[in-house]
This record gives structure tokens, C-alpha cells and sequence, in this order.
């Protein structure tokens, strides 16, 4: 059996107990980092699995059938999760998301759903394939689910089958999007990796057929996320590529961002048929308002997308320590955190060995 491998720059660093701080301050409510950026979004994976085995995340030739995932046991518990959440909302969160692996795996995820839910002005999403939403859609609105985003790389079958490299048809997603419509999840998020001479002939026909929908579909640059996924610079697609052969078949207009530090660039039909967005994460780099830490199926703290290490919040957790020093340990890593990857990205850092997107959550 293969052994489980996660890519670390060090190994013991992750096995070691992070230190408590000898002062335990209050949360203030608003926790920022050495470049002056709060925590505002929390990602959650809760599992390392996935049905698909999509070649920009969980490709077969590292993820084959004698992986070894990891054991039910070293998983967090829902429990342990919402402490955390918790934690996290005094420092300043207001937004979780859900990950995985494929977090609709995950056994009873709704009753989890429903513990966060009792977080006081708490949003709470979910990134999914959408295969099993049909099964799970209404039980997750009913829970207290707000919003979910549905990964879907195109619309051609054979297209779609060979990225997900698990024979899974278009239909079945699509066929989530249309469940999770009917619950009241809606307006739905779809989100596309674009992969040159892979999947780019799909771009304007996704935005074909989404336009007008309600939902809000969103491009995003192949990205050099962990080790195992080949990535080139000649197979990123620009943001600014994809918005011209977009407004090529209908024109577009660029509108304001949502909020501070959204990473989608959002761009409106001028007829008024709805609106796309382009996560450019490659060409356009976003750290300067990054807002977001993740959480690892198995309790590690990561503060990039990019990392190669991570800081193990579960052993705390399960070694009976207070609330009171998990808070102060989340603040002071946190606050010493000066991670801008995107802005440095070259060969050289894209050559490192980085946790897989499946393992931290995306």
C-alpha cells in the first residue's frame, strides 16, 4: 500500500506541540496579521477523500487505489470543529466554508451544519462537485447551509469525464446545481479551473449556457497548488484572456467587488443577464487582502493556500487545553503571519513541495 504522503518543508515541526503563549489576552474581536490583514474566513476540510480524482487536485498517479486516507480517528470531530469555529468568530470570522476532499463525503455532515449554525452571526458555505447534492441538499438548507459553490470544469462530457478521471458524466452535476436550486441555495456559485488545450474551448460555452441562470460562474487560473499536479505556467489560462473571449460573444462590464478583499473579479453582462467572475491567483496576485486561514481534516492550521507547513491546533485540543490558550495560540500564529506566495511566485517557489489542495481544503 502506497503510504500517505503530505508534502511538509518540516515534518516534526508539525508533530511538535505549538507553544502557549505566558499571557493569555482576550480575543479583540479583530485579529490581524504582520501586513495588517484580518481573519475573516475560516475553511473547513472535513475529509481527505473525493470521488473524483481531478488532475489539477487529486490526479491517480499519486491518489491511486492503495492511497492511504487518512483514519476515522485522526479526523476532528464535528465537536471539535464548532470549539474551533467558535474560537475563530471571537478573533474576528464571520465566514466559513466547508471543504474537503469532497465534504458531502463526510457522514452526517448536516448535524455539523446545524452546530455551526448556532455561531451568532456566522455565514456558513460549501464547496462540493454537487454529485451527491441531490441526496443532500435539502437536509443542509434545513440545517442552516446559506450558500454553496459547485466545481464544474465543463460542459462537454468528454471533456468533464477526462478531468475528473472517474467517468463521471456532466448530467450528475448538473443535476446537483438543480437540487440545490430547489432547496433555496441559490444563487448558486460554479466554479471552472481552466486548463489550456485542456478545457479553455469550454469557456465561452460555459458562459453561454450559465448566463441568465442566476448563478454566478467563476473562472480560475490553473493554479500551483501542492506537488502533484504537474503544474506549467504555459497551461495557465489569464483571467484577462478568458474575460476577452467572453465579451467577444457578449459584451461585459466591470463592477465593483462585494466587500474588501473578495478574490473574484466580477464583470456584469451589459445586458443585464447576470454576471461572471475570474479568480486570478497566477497573473493577479490577491495577498495583499487576504483574509482567509484553513483548517486541515485532521486539525492543522495552514495561513496560505500555498503552504508547506501547518500548526497542529488537534494536538491541543485532545492534550485538554483551555479555550483560553487555544485562542491565544490562533492569535499568535495568526499575527505572525506574513504569507504573500502569489506575489513571489517563480519557478523556483513553484518547485517546492507544497500541501495538496486536497488535503488542505482548497
Amino acid at each position: 500500500m502506497n503510504q500517505r504522503v503530505i508534502p511538509l518543508a518540516d515534518e516534526r515541526q508539525l508533530r511538535q506541540l505549538p507553544s502557549i503563549p505566558a499571557e493569555l489576552p482576550a480575543p479583540s474581536g479583530r485579529l490581524t496579521d504582520s501586513r495588517g490583514r484580518p481573519v475573516k474566513d475560516l475553511r473547513i476540510s472535513v475529509t481527505d477523500r473525493c470521488n473524483f480524482r481531478c488532475v489539477y487536485c487529486m490526479p491517480k498517479s499519486v491518489f491511486d487505489k492503495d492511497y492511504a486516507f487518512l483514519p476515522r480517528e485522526s479526523l476532528l470531530s464535528f465537536e471539535e470543529i464548532t470549539r474551533l469555529a467558535r474560537l475563530f468568530a471571537a478573533h474576528g470570522v464571520t465566514k466559513l466554508r466547508l471543504t474537503g476532499g469532497e465534504p458531502l463525503l463526510r457522514r452526517g455532515l448536516e448535524n455539523l451544519v446545524a452546530q455551526l449554525a448556532t455561531i451568532p452571526d456566522m455565514e456558513i458555505t460549501l464547496t462540493t462537485n454537487g454529485v451527491l447534492l441531490p441526496k443532500k441538499a435539502a437536509a443542509l438548507k434545513a440545517a442552516g447551509l446559506h450558500r454553496i459553490t459547485v466545481s464544474l470544469d465543463s460542459l462537454d462530457d468528454a471533456t468533464f469525464r477526462a478531468m475528473n478521471d472517474m467517468d463521471v458524466p456532466v448530467a450528475e452535476v448538473l443535476a446537483g446545481i438543480d437540487a440545490a436550486t430547489a432547496a433555496g441555495l441559490g444563487p448558486i456559485k460554479i466554479n471552472m479551473v481552466v486548463k489550456r488545450g485542456m478545457n479553455d474551448h469550454e469557456i465561452v460555452p460555459m458562459a453561454r449556457h450559465f448566463r441568465g441562470s442566476g448563478h454566478i460562474l467563476r473562472f480560475i487560473e490553473f493554479m500551483d497548488v501542492g506537488s502533484s499536479n504537474g503544474w506549467r505556467m504555459d497551461d495557465v489560462v489569464p483571467s484577462a484572456e478568458v474575460v476577452q473571449r467572453i465579451h467577444a460573444a457578449f459584451p461585459l462590464e466591470q463592477i465593483d467587488p462585494n466587500y474588501t478583499g473578495e478574490v473574484a473579479e466580477r464583470w456584469r453582462y451589459a445586458d443585464g443577464s447576470g454576471e461572471i467572475g475570474v479568480i486570478s491567483s497566477v497573473t493577479q496576485a490577491f495577498c495583499s487582502t487576504c483574509t482567509r486561514a484553513r483548517l486541515s481534516t485532521e486539525g492543522r492550521l495552514f495561513t496560505c493556500l500555498f503552504a508547506q507547513s501547518g500548526h497542529d491546533l488537534r494536538a491541543l485540543i485532545r492534550a485538554k487545553r483551555s479555550d483560553a490558550e487555544l485562542s491565544a495560540v490562533i492569535g499568535q500564529i495568526w499575527s505572525g503571519r506574513n504569507d504573500r506566495y502569489s506575489e513571489i511566485r517563480s519557478a523556483e517557489t513553484a518547485a517546492l513541495r507544497k500541501i495538496e489542495m486536497s488535503y488542505i481544503g482548497g
